[in-house]
């Protein structure tokens, strides 16, 4: 079989980091995401792009939203010199979905769907190590000791943007903004849809099933 090419969407919280990561390590593929491919190119030449900054660098640091064209040529980049991949987090709207198009072909488009009160469940009971950020959850992966991490021993805390307010304004950005995307590729027959709910090995039994079905 051919390194796979996939793309998987979701909202935050659905799963796609875990799953992403079985898929890159099942077949041997990258898993690439907009936030790490910025970081491997920051100090990538933009200067030809007309753009208020000559790299990425200088609007992470900053402060300031890297505008689409930069991201959809890191996105290109890091695309390009990849075997296979595993494509996480782009494309996150409507415009990034059509410049997508352009720069490779997919093999499956996966979108894990979740409802909103699971998500909200899964993000607000999120707890982080302020110490070496592993993650845990007051439901379904809780630590030894409530409150410590069992790795490091540092204090376990909820992140800001993991309390309800900041979940659900989280989720209805994603709605507005990555929702008409799904709507964009369901008529497809490389789109598949997968039940999210299930437990983390019954999710990722479909998705195994699915990419071997369609590469």
């Amino acid at each position: 079989m051919a390194a796979p090419h996939v793309l998987i969407i979701g909202p935050p919280g659905a799963g796609k980091g875990t799953q992403s990561s079985n898929i890159a390590s099942e077949y041997g593929v990258e898993h690439i995401t907009t936030g790490d491919a910025l970081r491997a190119n920051k100090d990538m030449d933009i200067s030809d792009m007309d753009t208020e900054h000559d790299t990425p660098r200088a609007y992470m640091e900053a402060g300031d939203l890297v505008p689409d064209a930069v991201v959809n040529a890191i996105v290109e980049e890091a695309l390009t010199t990849a075997d296979g991949f595993v494509l996480d987090g782009y494309p996150r709207n409507l415009d990034q979905a059509k410049e997508l198009e352009g720069m490779t072909e997919l093999d499956v488009i996966l979108s894990l769907d979740v409802s909103r009160e699971e998500l909200i469940d899964r993000l607000t009971g999120r707890r982080v190590c302020d110490d070496c950020g592993t993650n845990y959850h007051v439901e379904f992966d809780q630590p030894e000791e409530e409150g410590v991490c069992d790795g490091c021993g540092g204090e376990l805390i909820q992140r800001d943007d993991d309390e309800e307010e900041s979940v659900k304004n989280r989720l209805d950005v994603f709605h507005e903004q990555t929702a008409p995307v799904i709507e964009y590729y369901e008529d497809r027959d490389d789109f598949v849809a997968i039940d999210g709910e299930q437990t983390p090995d019954e999710v990722w039994a479909d998705i195994k099933a699915t990419i071997d079905d369609h590469s």
